[in-house]
């Protein structure tokens, strides 16, 4: 509001200055008239000039008698010796010195205008965009504020974390009737963090917690508080609490915490962070130094707890963390409900069955979803968005967009469609394995040729070593079909092996599921520190040989698996030959077509585990 009465003030003064100009130079056209020189020297001559002023490059005057209506005039000095002249005539004259105050006002005036308006449009907007804005407001907190109007969200509008919410519910109650907690002596938690993946809803969930409360909300991420000048950061955490304490009962939520709370001293790069370490103290500080009986609540959300500083984490500080984990089956049955609400949804579209199909997604996923599948039915143009639309959306997710102009010569295509049914097939041959949703040859994504889906049947959190080596047989299943059809190898298994070799690793080095090398895990699992995959490696803590008994372990997983996996398909070869016709036909399998298939597999598990049996014999015979 200040500014926009400075910007009308300036407004009126340069109206002002510009009337002042108008007026001076409608008096100088009324009166004054411009002539030649000649002209001038012609009236001196003829004695019809009354009095002359003199000046360094013009003279101005008066004429005895007017001329054209005018009683003045202006010309241009060019004779030097003009003053003999008009002393031989007898007319007066007198010299002047030239008044250049607004030539001299304007060359002050008009530079200070331009840089001002520079500074306004240009400078200032630049700055504010790089974080320095004003001068005097360099310290000041940059949180949003929003009040329960602004909010909109309540705990209905948050589905799938059932457990976090109950334990936000307490907060709730707090900033509603704080009296109602003291009386037997508890006091309300000082901050409380919510950890978990991205995309599960811990900013949402706040949000929620303030909108429920009916209180000022005060949002703001980690990384606006560190800035380039050292000391920015820790008054930008005083002003920020004070403005909240002027507010309380209030919520200040400060997202991705990581950010501002990194542990101090942990893989620090030269140079120090001493500014992010000022910051993270005044932080510490001000939880101390705040009473939550004032109504004041700190919510933080991270998703990565593990690289927080403990002076953070310890009683009194963040006192409760609360798990937002991804939603289980009911879970993601509740999210995409909520979402649904804001679609036009088809009456073939079931929730239980697309939350089947999306095992590990996220609440920001399956509103993706729900989002993907409302454009693809609007795509068809169609009135309402179908179960079609919705695996479509699934595909596209999961796989990648399709690339229908990736053409593949016939070869390929028949190397990739054994492929992929090499792996659906021994899915289905294999017991508690996720079931083949789909099987496709067309190629999606930026290196997949073809693709198979799988669909879990439940949400596991445990898995048996005998459910990761059918995991790793389906994982070679194309592979093996490749060998067994075609007699040669390809480079389309890569990813395949990769993955395949990652869970043997695992299973040896991690599980302890190896008897030779006994219930012993050896490598430590250590996050990945801001996407450095360095990081990302375990420190050895075995010797060489234990080193090349672990190596001689997976790879003894990865044959055993695929002896296994080529014995299944070598035992299906007829229905392996005719499934891959079909699917070079018609290039994609649905569901039905798969069941149809299904019903066709012949185990034949004592034959196949016989087989695999010799096969392993003869193979432990060669290398002893």
């Amino acid at each position: 509001m200040e500014r926009k009465t400075q910007i009308h003030l300036w407004y009126i003064v340069l109206a002002i200055f510009g009337v002042v100009l108008l007026r001076d130079f409608w008096v100088q056209t009324r009166t004054v008239e411009p002539i030649p020189y000649s002209q001038f020297e012609k009236f001196v001559d003829d004695g019809k000039i009354k009095d002359v002023v003199i000046g360094k490059d013009v003279i101005r005057g008066t004429f005895s008698e007017p001329q054209n209506g005018k009683s003045q005039f202006v010309t241009t000095r060019v004779d030097p010796q003009l003053a003999d002249r008009l002393d031989g005539k007898g007319v007066e004259y007198t010299g002047a010195v030239e008044n250049t105050w607004l030539s001299t006002l304007l060359s002050w005036v008009v530079p200070i205008l331009l840089f001002f308006v520079l500074w306004m449009f240009v400078i200032r907007r630049f700055a504010e965009k790089q974080g320095l804005g004003g001068v005097m407001s360099i310290g000041k907190s940059r949180a949003k504020v929003y009040v329960e109007t602004d909010t909109k969200v309540g705990f209905g509008d948050v589905a799938g974390v059932d457990e976090a919410k109950d334990e936000l519910r307490e907060i709730v109650e707090f900033l509603k009737q704080p009296e109602q907690y003291g009386k037997l002596g508890a006091h309300i938690p000082k901050g409380v963090l919510l950890v978990g993946p991205p995309g599960t809803g811990k900013t949402l969930l706040a949000r929620a917690v303030a909108g429920e409360a009916a209180v000022p909300f005060f949002s703001i991420s980690g990384s606006e508080f560190v800035e380039m000048f050292v000391g920015v950061g820790a008054a930008r955490v005083r002003d920020l609490f004070e403005q909240a304490r002027a507010k309380a009962p209030a919520i200040i939520f400060i997202d991705e915490l990581d950010a501002l709370g990194r542990a101090r001293g942990a893989a620090s790069p030269v140079g120090g962070h001493d500014e992010r370490e000022q910051t993270l103290n005044q932080l510490l500080t001000e939880l101390d130094g705040f009473d939550p009986s004032a109504g004041l609540v700190l919510l933080a959300a991270t998703n990565r707890p593990e690289i927080l500083d403990p002076a953070l984490l310890r009683a009194g500080r963040f006192d409760r963390q609360i798990l937002v984990d991804r939603p289980d089956k009911k879970g993601r049955v509740d999210i995409l409900n909520v979402h649904m609400k804001k679609a036009r949804i088809g009456s073939d579209v079931d929730p239980e069955i697309v939350a089947a199909l999306t095992t590990g997604f996220s609440g920001a996923d399956l509103a993706n979803l729900v989002n993907e599948a409302a454009l693809l039915a609007t795509r068809r143009k169609a009135d309402a968005v179908g179960m079609d639309d919705f695996t479509r959306a699934i595909e596209r997710i999961v796989a990648g967009l399709e690339k229908k102009n990736r053409l593949m010569n016939p070869k390929e295509r028949k190397i990739v469609a054994f492929h992929e049914m090499g792996h659906a097939l021994v899915s289905m041959a294999l017991p508690g394995v996720d079931q083949v949703h789909k099987v496709s040859i067309i190629p999606r994504g930026i290196g997949s040729l073809g693709y198979t889906i799988q669909r879990p049947t439940e949400d596991r959190f445990l898995m048996t070593r005998e459910e990761l080596e059918n995991k790793i047989a389906v994982l070679l299943g194309g592979r093996a079909a490749e060998k067994l059809v075609f007699g040669h190898l390809s480079t389309g298994a890569a990813d395949d092996l990769a993955k395949a070799t990652d869970i043997a690793r695992s299973m040896v080095a991690h599980y302890g599921m190896d008897e030779e090398l006994g219930y012993v895990s050896y490598d430590e699992q250590r996050p990945v520190f801001l996407g450095d995959a360095r990081q990302g490696y375990t420190e050895r803590r075995y010797s060489e040989a234990t080193a090349e008994k672990m190596d001689n372990a997976v790879k003894r997983v990865i044959d055993d698996a695929f002896a296994r996996t080529f014995a299944i398909l070598q035992e299906n070869r007829v229905l392996l030959d005719r499934a891959a016709e079909e699917l070079l036909a018609k290039e994609t399998l649905d569901t039905q077509a798969l069941k149809a298939l299904r019903d066709e597999v012949v185990a034949g598990q004592s034959d196949i585990a016989a087989a695999v049996t010799e096969k392993t014999d003869d193979r432990k015979n060669a290398a002893s």
